[in-house]
């Protein structure tokens, strides 16, 4: 039963059947990493210049870059998986 009193209303959208939480979670998790690939190959562009003095990137810093990224897709993945696995019928 919704709390909103939508169930049968004309002004329904469409969508609020097959959206719930898990679903939602999945979906911002996939948008930051996206934002973070991003962001990583504008580094991995400027990579070229690692160690000259305009250089606005370093080693250390792609590093943790992509070490940060990797755990954002770990992330994602864990939050699928257990939304998956709460989805499932016993």
């Amino acid at each position: 039963m919704s709390r909103l009193g939508l169930n049968n209303h004309p002004d329904q959208p469409e969508w609020l059947s097959h959206v719930n939480t898990g679903v939602l979670k999945v979906k911002l998790a996939m948008a930051i990493i996206g934002i973070s690939s991003i962001h990583l190959l504008r580094s991995f562009i400027e990579a070229d210049m690692i160690g000259q003095p305009n250089g606005r990137i370093t080693e250390t810093g792609l590093l943790w870059q992509t070490v940060i990224h990797m755990a954002f897709i770990l992330s994602a993945l864990g939050i699928a998986w257990v939304d998956r696995m709460s989805q499932q019928k016993h």
